[in-house]
């Protein structure tokens, strides 16, 4: 193909507007045209992203409100029908039929005819308030005690004297022992489970704190005099967000499952926790017609504990700034 050459002063055009010489700014050479990064903006992008996590992050609030709006919004009182033998241990259909079709009574009735749902509620509160008081209090004496831990070695010689005695105590022996020793209230379990609950917390912070450590900018900082307190804080324990909310995601429903344990075997909270509560219907799991007042608590304990591990462990995955390309 043959390429003509054009002569530009025949198109009538200034050469001033055919041409324009590029200005060059070492300022503005240097700006980074890439979009603004907000980590936490690309946490929840990439939670909600999937629509899995949006059905669970619902249904967690639609606990969180029964637990604790619902309890508020009625008048519960677990003896009011305790005179009335026709309206113990009722199934659904029967509770309905006898006091009307009405939210109160869509689980049946209990033991002292009181309504299961309404029962089950005030105790989810109950056991849910627990969890996350233990998580708040082993959590942050675990993650503040493990980033000195792992970056102090004379910190790291009597820690790991302490751990080495401690964890060979069996957990919840020891758990047990505290809440026999003292009255089985709602404190003395937070006590026994908080006591040495952050001591496993803080060791695998510990274990994480070790590996990023020696990494090149805590070395500068270590070199330029910076106190071992604030290399933790700033330096590494942002880069453990992740890890940190996984770990959560296993604290919160062990704690509720530690206390429907303890009271199933009958040493756990005297209040009408959802431990309590399965405790007491036990006799109701063996008997013909009674099942649905011993299931329904242990379904939506199992429920709360899922949701909860759910949701924290997909928020953990979606903290890792890998997931965030």
């Amino acid at each position: 193909m043959s390429q003509e050459k054009v002569n530009l002063s025949s198109l009538g055009v200034p050469e001033e507007e055919l041409f324009t010489f590029v200005q060059h700014d070492d300022e503005e050479s240097e700006k980074i045209t890439a979009p603004r990064y907000s980590y936490w903006q690309s946490v929840l992008r990439v939670f909600f992203r999937k629509k899995i996590n949006i059905m669970v992050l619902a249904l967690l609030g639609v606990i969180i409100l029964f637990a604790y709006v619902y309890p508020s919004l009625i008048h519960f009182d677990r003896y009011a029908n305790l005179t009335d033998a026709a309206a113990k241990h009722l199934m659904p259909g029967a509770a309905m039929e006898k006091f009307g079709h009405s939210l109160h009574w869509i689980l049946g009735a209990g033991a002292s005819g009181e309504p299961t749902f309404d029962a089950i509620w005030v105790g989810s509160k109950i056991s849910i308030s627990l969890a996350l008081i233990c998580a708040v209090i082993n959590m942050t004496i675990g993650i503040l005690l493990g980033a000195v831990w792992g970056f102090s070695k004379k910190v790291d010689a009597f820690m790991m004297e302490v751990y080495n005695i401690v964890v060979n105590i069996p957990y919840i022996l020891l758990i047990t022992v505290l809440v026999m020793l003292f009255n089985a209230s709602f404190w003395t379990m937070v006590f026994a489970l908080t006591v040495t609950g952050w001591l496993g917390i803080a060791y695998s912070i510990r274990i994480q704190v070790i590996i990023i450590r020696d990494r090149e900018y805590n070395l500068a900082s270590r070199c330029l005099g910076t106190p071992i307190r604030r290399i933790a804080m700033k330096n590494i324990l942002p880069f453990m967000t992740s890890f940190i909310m996984t770990l959560a995601a296993t604290e919160i429903p062990s704690y509720i499952s530690y206390e429907v344990f303890l009271a199933y075997i009958g040493i756990g909270l005297k209040d009408m926790s959802l431990g309590r509560l399965i405790f007491e219907a036990e006799p109701a799991m063996v008997t013909t017609g009674w099942q649905f007042e011993f299931w329904s608590p242990v379904i939506v304990a199992s429920i709360i504990t899922v949701v909860l591990y759910v949701v924290g462990q997909n928020l953990g995955d979606a903290s890792d700034p890998r997931t965030h390309m």
